[in-house]
């Protein structure tokens, strides 16, 4: 952990792990291997092969085998010789494994089994015997309820940037992986399961850091401390690295599934999403839409700064009704469609014939796009100042039309920054997508939506990084003098007063208005005389207990000479007296008028996860 807090014993930096090691061992040992053909037992051979893959040495250990697959097995973990990276535990006893395996000090640990905090209380208290054990040692552990993920076959052979993968579900991954197939670069897959010592934020640090990073995915069911996240997310934020989430929780069904998986606290959605837009991360619902806007991040370079703000995009068809829903979509998108300049629609119907539109969305009819006439169309488009990103839905029938419409688009993107998206509608999947697009390094997208989300999500990250400034150096470090003075106004439970309420913002240098409390209409006419010269003035009940006072007719603005004012002080306390029996009344504030300017309102709440949270408007 690291040493660094605020004075809520909070961290103010993120832990350096080595997870180098965690995802590059050298010796691993598999603790409960068998050459058993049971579902369990493919864990070891799934070690076992990537270890021959990438040459690591992988170790069997279970008491009941001398080998295993022909393996030299060891009965103990502390029978075997030299120092190990990674332990990995299938047993089910795994917490009185993992403090065996603790004496041979391995740098890191794997626990596969379930039944820990997801179950409730008693799983809990597993959970922490296993959290006491990690703290008083040198080994980090993954897991526990996770899955093997971060060794699986990652194919080295596709161009780009990679997608790095965090998943608190071993399967809510898959789909994201296998868009390896799509030539969508992958290039690590963190399973953090309960996440008892490496957690969500270990790895986004990690990722981020690595230079083949183009985005950092995560599907998120809880964050262990919100805190962290938000350190994490500050980390991604500063070194413009896109960190794209699918957070679950938003409904009550969703939150109750998600604590029985892996036990984390869901937080509120609602502060959870505020949290993410005030750190850049970009959220979305769907596992498809996690792939194809994190692999758009991969495969775009940042537009030139300060163009990300005007979000102005060209569309690009060849049929005009495919024209018209694009642009909706993307004007709902909060994009701008502009019109290309006279130059560009000049050197447009060159090559389009005159009833066919050039000024955006631009519509080819189809033939234009399919010979010699297209790749000058669309370095024409690419080429217009208006344009920061091309859209281009790709719906030709034949591959006469699509492969060399997909061929020109290869093309133009090796010559341009400007992002080119394609939205693939055509049958000719063989002979075009695959030999065509999946090697380039154009981002492809099955649905006008996800290409859309794609587009809005890749202009508002490069925004974002342009005008960010981290906040983490403004949290407190130590108590501020001004607490102590204020702490007595604070002592009581319940509401405060508005008189106590002012006193605590004036103590903090807040300007506040100038406020007498009175408790009689002759008192009342006084104070207004001698402290305002018999000025306009407001008067308000004052009561702890009434927190809406405007609501029930409690407030009165504007008021003016003595005998005004005692009849208001009157009228106060009667219709508090009728409107909220019970409560208990102060008097009668009566207070300075503020100068007119701008109304908002503060507060102020504490979250599960992320502690006080500020809300402003």
């Amino acid at each position: 952990m690291t040493n660094k807090t605020d004075l809520t014993g909070r961290p103010t930096e993120l832990r350096d792990v080595d997870l180098d090691t965690f995802f590059h061992p050298q010796r691993v040992v598999v603790i409960g291997a068998s050459d058993n053909r049971r579902p369990n037992d493919a864990m070891w051979r799934k070690v076992a092969a990537w270890g021959k893959r990438c040459g690591a040495e992988v170790i069997p250990v279970n008491p009941n085998r001398d080998s295993v697959d022909g393996v030299t097995c060891y009965h103990d973990i502390n029978e075997v010789p030299g120092e190990i990276d990674l332990a990995v535990i299938l047993v089910g006893a795994a917490v009185e494994m993992f403090e065996s395996v603790l004496a041979k000090q391995p740098k890191f640990a794997v626990i596969f089994a379930a039944g820990f905090a997801e179950l409730g209380t008693k799983g809990e208290a597993l959970q922490d015997r296993l959290e006491k054990l990690i703290q008083n040692s040198n080994t980090h552990l993954l897991g526990p309820n996770t899955n093997l993920n971060a060794f699986e076959t990652f194919r080295d052979d596709l161009p780009g940037q990679s997608i790095a993968l965090i998943t608190q579900s071993g399967h809510q991954g898959r789909p994201v992986f296998q868009s390896q197939q799509l030539g969508i670069a992958l290039s690590h897959w963190a399973p953090a399961g309960n996440e008892a010592d490496l957690e969500f934020a270990d790895f986004v640090r990690y990722f981020v850091d690595l230079p083949t990073t183009g985005a950092v995915a995560a599907y998120i069911e809880g964050f262990k401390d919100g805190r962290t996240m938000m350190l994490a997310a500050d980390h991604a934020a500063k070194a413009g690295v896109p960190l794209v989430c699918v957070k679950v929780g938003r409904t009550e069904e969703g939150r109750s599934m998600a604590k029985s998986h892996t036990g984390h606290l869901t937080g509120s959605d609602r502060v959870i999403s505020d949290v993410f837009k005030q750190f850049g991360v970009t959220r979305v619902d769907g596992l498809d839409e996690l792939t194809e806007v994190s692999a758009t991040f991969c495969r775009t370079e940042a537009p030139r700064p300060g163009r990300a703000a005007e979000r102005r995009v060209c569309i690009y068809a060849i049929s005009g009704g495919t024209g018209a829903h694009m642009a909706d979509l993307v004007a709902a998108g909060d994009m701008q469609i502009p019109d290309l300049t006279k130059r560009t629609q000049k050197e447009l119907r060159q090559h389009i014939p005159g009833y066919l539109r050039v000024s955006n969305p631009v519509d080819s009819g189809g033939p234009p796009s399919s010979d010699k006439r297209g790749i000058h169309i669309l370095r024409a488009i690419v080429n217009d100042p208006n344009v920061d990103m091309v859209i281009i839905p790709i719906t030709g029938a034949l591959a006469t039309i699509s492969a060399p419409m997909a061929r020109d688009i290869v093309k133009i993107s090796e010559e341009t920054k400007k992002p080119i998206l394609v939205v693939w509608g055509s049958p000719t999947w063989d002979e075009v997508y695959e030999q065509i697009l999946i090697p380039s390094q154009v981002p492809v997208f099955r649905t006008f939506a996800n290409c859309v989300l794609a587009a809005s999500a890749y202009f508002s990250h490069h925004e974002f990084s342009e005008r960010y400034k981290s906040p983490i150096h403004l949290l407190a470090k130590k108590p501020s003098t001004t607490a102590a003075k204020v702490a007595p106004l604070l002592a009581g439970s319940g509401a405060l007063g508005e008189l106590q309420s002012k006193q605590i913002l004036a103590a903090y240098g807040i300007p506040v208005t100038r406020d007498f409390l009175c408790t009689s209409a002759a008192e009342a006419a006084k104070i207004a005389k001698k402290e305002f010269g018999g000025a306009a003035v407001v008067m308000k009940i004052a009561s702890a207990e009434i927190l809406h006072k405007s609501d029930l007719d409690l407030v009165r603005v504007g008021v003016t000479g003595p005998a005004e004012v005692r009849k208001t002080f009157d009228d106060l306390m009667a219709i508090a007296a009728r409107r909220a029996k019970g409560a208990q009344v102060d008097g009668v504030l009566v207070c300075e008028m503020a100068e007119p300017g701008i109304e908002c309102v503060v507060g102020v709440s504490r979250d599960e996860l992320f502690g006080p949270v500020v809300m402003f408007g």
